[in-house]
């Protein structure tokens, strides 16, 4: 016997097996149980999403031996025989090549003669809007008062080239496109069936590529598995599309995060090496930007759990008007990649606008001279602006501690000569061994670690342990990687074996973060009372009874 295709062979047979469309199948089975049955119905939806398959269960409830029913039995002649496409009593008709007066006149006329095997005629017009407006004309009357053994099923991916002189006498369904989870879950279920090995990501990029169809989902699902040689793989599914990783993704989101432009372009020319889709990578990056705005919004709409767990520290970290902002820069740059020389250039180029229109932060901007000076940090000069006034000592009384226990300092460096000295050092030394604060400011941390220290707070610090305590709200940061990041450079900063434990708990003091929310928040309050009390702004408040925008002013 030859091979049937997988959207053949699991074609769904009864209202109990079909997916997605609860609200059709409620509405369907409800009028068959209680025999209201319409004379004329039309399903409308994109391709793939179940209209054929939903005039077939249609036609063999109507038709079952056992009576009409919203269960047909599926095993006696009638419903066999519509299952295999040799019901003579079911006709399906395709309105692209039977589109003129004369086929639907025909049509109408056959009609008018009782069913030869079945209770009722069932007559499916697929694609009923590429017929002729006489057509249309020719069948009107028949649509509206047809005898009482037929019935005209009509499928549709556009109803808006229906006249409503059509639509006025049938009952319409709209059929919705299918969710990812949904797909997915089918695809799961058909795999184990059929016996074949998968892996889940593999499913979640055929069900992208779909694009809400179920039936593109099961073809595509055909090729990966001949891709695959029996088996369906991530890697061996994202090669066979083109499309871009998470990977690649979430590592451009995370030289985005840390403005590391070098890191952003790295993921570009990997694209480019893999000959992927920039179109698609683009595409991809909006739909992410799409879903971190949700998370900050409406995170109850994102059900993934996963997703959401992985997409929360970028709702933290990226402001909401950045990433409507980000969203815009995605989509526009998609759309003049024909302009660009070529896709490479446009897809960088848009890379580049998104890191150009990145807020300043002073986190970030701290961030800057103290990885510069990584190398030699026991001398480099924190930053005034993220060093707080009690992290600064006497450079000939305080250096970077080696015991590291709190309380300790080492013998004082010898005090180098004045010509020796840079200003900056001369002004600000190492921070203390407790002062937590200005050791974040000094690690050269980014990303998913960065975001960790600044959420904690130092609560013990031991010859062989450092333990650090975070707030419950921020136990999505407790990834591996960004504690092994974390402890790496603690380990580095106090020259010997460090063990970092982590505490969820509420800080008793202020961690960094909020120390940095908290300033940012003074130079806002001390701006909009500059503005404000300004003489001329407020005489020109007073003579056009003006007011102030202050979401428009930034500190300088």
């Amino acid at each position: 016997m030859s091979y049937q295709v997988l959207a053949r062979k699991w074609r769904p047979k009864s209202f109990a097996t079909l997916v997605g469309q609860e609200h059709v199948v409620r509405a369907l089975t409800h009028a068959l149980e209680q025999n209201r049955l319409h004379h004329a119905y039309l399903f409308t939806g994109t391709r793939g999403v179940g209209k054929t398959t939903l005039a077939r269960i249609m036609a063999k409830a109507l038709n079952c031996e056992a009576g009409i029913s919203s269960t047909p039995c599926g095993v006696c002649s009638a419903c066999t025989a519509i299952d295999s496409g040799r019901f003579v009593d079911y006709i399906e008709l395709d309105a692209a090549s039977n589109r003129g007066v004369d086929d639907m006149t025909q049509l109408l006329e056959r009609a008018t003669y009782a069913p030869t095997m079945g209770r009722y005629k069932v007559y499916v017009i697929d694609e009923v809007h590429q017929l002729s407006g006489h057509a249309f004309n020719a069948m009107l009357k028949t649509l509206e008062e047809p005898p009482e053994h037929v019935k005209f099923i009509l499928a549709t991916t556009d109803p808006q080239k229906i006249p409503v002189t059509v639509l006025s006498r049938c009952l319409q369904f709209n059929l919705k496109q299918m969710p990812l989870t949904h797909i997915v879950d089918h695809l799961s279920r058909v795999l184990e069936a059929e016996g074949v090995a998968f892996e889940p990501a593999a499913l979640r990029h055929l069900a992208k590529g779909a694009a809400g169809s179920m039936r593109d989902a099961l073809s595509l699902l055909d090729q990966a598995i001949a891709h695959g040689a029996g088996k369906v793989e991530d890697e061996a599914v994202r090669a066979m599309l083109g499309t871009v990783g998470d990977e690649h993704l979430f590592a451009l989101l995370d030289g985005l995060v840390a403005q590391d432009v070098q890191a952003m372009l790295e993921v570009a020319k990997l694209m480019d090496a893999r000959s992927l889709s920039f179109d698609g990578g683009l595409q991809e990056l909006a739909t992410l930007f799409h879903r971190i705005a949700l998370a900050q919004f409406a995170p109850e709409a994102l059900l993934d759990e996963t997703e959401c767990s992985r997409l929360a520290p970028y709702a933290q970290a990226l402001d909401a008007e950045y990433l409507q902002l980000a969203y815009q820069i995605a989509i526009h740059g998609r759309d003049e990649l024909s302009l660009a020389p070529d896709d490479y250039a446009g897809f960088v180029m848009s890379l580049l606008r998104l890191h150009a229109f990145r807020p300043e932060r002073a986190g970030v901007a701290a961030l800057k001279p103290a990885a510069a000076a990584a190398p030699v940090r026991k001398s480099a000069p924190v930053p005034a602006s993220v060093a707080p006034a009690t992290s600064v000592r006497p450079p000939a009384a305080v250096t970077r501690p080696q015991s590291g226990i709190p309380g300790t300092q080492s013998e004082p460096a010898p005090t180098p000569e004045p010509s020796a000295v840079p200003p900056a050092a001369a002004a600000v030394a190492a921070p203390a061994a407790d002062d937590w604060h200005a050791l974040v400011a000094r690690l050269p941390l980014t990303g998913m670690a960065k975001q960790l220290a600044q959420h904690c707070e130092l609560s013990e610090l031991t010859e062989s342990v450092i333990r650090l305590r975070l707030a419950p709200v921020h136990k999505h940061l407790l990834g591996k990687p960004q504690q092994d990041k974390l402890q790496t450079e603690l380990q580095a900063w106090y020259s010997r074996p460090l063990r970092l434990e982590i505490d969820v708990a509420e800080p008793a003091t202020e961690t960094p973060a909020e120390r940095s929310r908290n300033q940012q928040r003074e130079r806002q309050e001390r701006a909009i009372a500059s503005i404000e009390q300004d003489p001329f702004v407020r005489d020109v408040v007073d003579l056009f009874d003006a007011s102030i925008d202050e979401s428009t002013i930034k500190p300088v």
